[in-house]
């Protein structure tokens, strides 16, 4: 469910994508290898977090990676970054009020339950929210769609054109004319393939993560998840709605953290909580480093 539910909500919007490809730096100073560093950078920063169980954000890593490697292409110039308009309404702020927010709500649903359900038997909570918390599993997964596969159509759309204006495509067949993107548009079959991929990627499973998030911080009855799911889905759906690459993670795992202390504050596992934020804060520094450093690396070959 899970995976079709990523699927439908990557098939719309496109406004995160062209956030990521064209609104956080100046894509002139852009190339196909400026790219690549960036995306290896997120990906090295990925698999380290993902080894050790923790749910950094994928979404900073790859902005970070971005940012990093396309001021390491202008040779230290900060301008190429496009900090008014890009990096900071639509990645600093969020980064720091989405999680609040979903913290904040999350623990305003849930104390908004325990006071509308609290005559009610713990029987007929958990047979009622078994059921619900279907849909808003399935609202959560549609609006992570909607955000975090937009920002792979970005990257991929951004190679394709920066590709496209340093003629890389100009001598290959004819049948290879899909790749050509002489403007910045999101080619239909960039949408079906991240789309897809998506979809196979949550089928899958990250299960370190899942882990993390289920157990590890607070146990979850189906009227906690109801609540986390649903805060997280709504903030999700409005970014996504903006343009905001907004970080699922740390939407999710701070609206678990908000229904978890209206639950019992002293059963957090605030030790694991400590964990993540610590990786959410080293994660855009980090793999802006990385992609800088490899796109000096190559650029010194």
């Amino acid at each position: 469910m899970a995976a079709f539910f990523n699927l439908t909500g990557a098939l719309f919007g496109g406004a995160v994508a062209s956030t990521i490809g064209k609104g956080l730096v100046d894509t002139d100073i852009v190339t196909m290898t400026t790219v690549l560093c960036a995306v290896t950078a997120a990906f090295a920063w990925n698999i380290a977090t993902w080894w050790l169980g923790l749910p950094s954000s994928s979404s900073h890593a790859l902005i970070g990676g971005l940012c990093g490697a396309a001021l390491a292409a202008a040779h230290g110039n900060w301008s190429v970054i496009k900090w008014n308009e890009g990096v900071w309404p639509k990645v600093v702020i969020p980064m720091i009020t989405s999680p609040l927010a979903g913290f904040i709500f999350g623990a305003l649903l849930m104390l908004l339950l325990f006071v509308t359900l609290h005559r009610l038997t713990p029987h007929f909570i958990h047979s009622l929210f078994g059921k619900l918390q279907i849909f808003s599993a399935a609202w959560m997964a549609h609006s992570h769609g909607t955000n975090d596969a937009q920002k792979t159509m970005g990257i991929i759309t951004l190679a394709l054109f920066t590709g496209t204006k340093a003629g890389s495509f100009d001598h290959f067949p004819a049948w290879l004319d899909f790749l050509k993107t002489p403007v910045f548009v999101l080619p239909k079959w960039v949408i079906g393939l991240c789309a897809v991929t998506m979809a196979v990627g949550t089928a899958a499973g990250g299960w370190r993560i899942i882990r993390t998030l289920g157990h590890r911080m607070v146990k979850l009855q189906p009227v906690h998840g109801f609540a986390a799911e649903t805060t997280a889905a709504l903030i999700i759906q409005g970014a996504s709605y903006y343009g905001i690459p907004l970080s699922t993670t740390h939407v999710i795992s701070t609206s678990i953290m908000g229904v978890g202390a209206v639950k019992r504050f002293s059963g957090m596992r605030w030790t694991v909580v400590e964990r993540i934020i610590w990786a959410w804060l080293f994660t855009l520094p980090a793999s802006g480093l990385i992609g800088y450093v490899l796109e000096r690396t190559v650029g010194a070959l």
